[in-house]
């Protein structure tokens, strides 16, 4: 049976003489730096480390384990594209992590090592999307908490790169407003077009200004109204990008629920697509079968399971301490099958996830 990190570890911390245990977990990319720099912080971190461990354990203890850590950092690979390490060490293990998600600087002595500890330390970016509509162009921002940046779509951007086509087509239309309001829905539905392909790009939250009218248009034509967070009514054509982002702020303090929303379309998005599994037997062979993209589970969610002959398939089992090959928390070692293949994994509130039985996995596209 082949162990995991979480399986390992537990036999080591169940017996005290095998401490000190060493979790290291730090932003880690290399080539949005000098190696240098990083080379440099990680062995400032060891030397704390020892420091620590010199307070509280005998010499010949510290010194396997900081022996262990600094072979592996001097071991690290540099070429990676990953954005955060997780080190784990002790006197008879040693783990390296390159991780896809951003994670919060931290070092944890004395406590085994626990998946949900990783993911508790990521970065919370608060990333968005913001397209201005207005009857005469449109334009797209990537924000966040510091930054506001505006984006370019892949079609024109302003309604009068198509006037001259629709003046041909209703040439004979007498009624202004009628070819108006065709050419305003023609743009609409190539601004919408432009905004799909940014979207697989960029897959965030999405928000829309525009006038009340403007707005109708676009909900009538739209095919990306799933990943709209939310619709702000105005005029705001002339408004700067500063002043943009200034209104932002009211609709952006319950990131939360910002987050668990665009979630939730996300798995909405995937199952029409035949690329979720639900439940825990699901969600545990295409994780086995490295196809997990972005698992998304409930927090404090727990679930004892046992081994099958297969890999990939694992039972549910309230007794399973009493199975031979007893998997004391499934959810865990899913975790960690996850982020180990270059996924990722959120949480959510217990009840969020109540249509997907706690627990569901976005797998990568063939």
């Amino acid at each position: 049976m082949n162990h995991t990190l979480r399986d390992d570890i537990a036999e080591i911390i169940a017996t005290p003489s095998y401490l000190p245990c060493i979790s290291l977990l730090m932003p880690f990319e290399p080539k949005m730096g000098l190696q240098k720099e990083l080379d440099h912080k990680l062995k400032t971190m060891a030397d704390q480390i020892e420091r620590d461990l010199t307070l509280n354990y005998p010499p010949e203890k510290v010194a396997v384990v900081i022996q262990k850590l600094r072979q592996v950092i001097s071991g690290l690979n540099y070429d990676t594209h990953k954005k955060s390490i997780a080190i784990f060490v002790s006197p008879l293990i040693e783990k390296i992590y390159y991780l896809e998600l951003p994670i919060e600087e931290k070092i944890i002595i004395d406590e085994s090592f626990e998946i949900r500890d990783l993911i508790y330390s990521k970065k919370e970016i608060h990333k968005y999307l913001l397209v201005v509509l207005s009857a005469h162009r449109i334009r797209t921002f990537l924000g966040n908490t510091v930054h506001f940046i505006r984006l370019t779509l892949n079609v024109s951007e302003n309604i009068e790169a198509y006037t001259n086509d629709i003046s041909e087509k209703v040439a004979n239309f007498s009624d202004e407003h009628k070819r108006k309001e065709i050419l305003l829905d023609k743009f609409l539905r190539h601004a919408d077009h432009g905004l799909h392909w940014l979207l697989q790009s960029y897959k965030l939250p999405l928000f829309v200004m525009g006038t009340t009218k403007t707005i109708g248009h676009f909900k009538s034509i739209s095919k990306n109204l799933k990943q709209v967070i939310d619709f702000i009514p105005g005029n705001y054509e002339e408004k700067s990008e500063h002043e943009l982002q200034e209104l932002m702020q009211p609709y952006l303090r319950d990131w939360q629920q910002i987050k668990y929303r665009k979630l939730l379309a996300q798995l909405d998005d995937s199952m029409s697509m035949k690329r979720l599994a639900v439940g825990i037997e699901e969600v545990w062979k295409a994780a086995t079968l490295k196809r997990g993209r972005l698992l998304v589970v409930e927090k404090n969610y727990v679930i004892p399971a046992a081994h099958s002959d297969l890999p990939e398939v694992i039972y549910k089992r309230e007794d399973g301490d009493k199975q031979p090959f007893y998997i004391k928390d499934a959810v865990d070692d899913v975790m960690e099958k996850v982020l180990a293949s270059g996924g990722d994994v959120e949480f959510v509130d217990e009840g969020v996830l109540q249509a997907y039985k706690k627990i569901a996995l976005i797998e990568y596209y063939a």
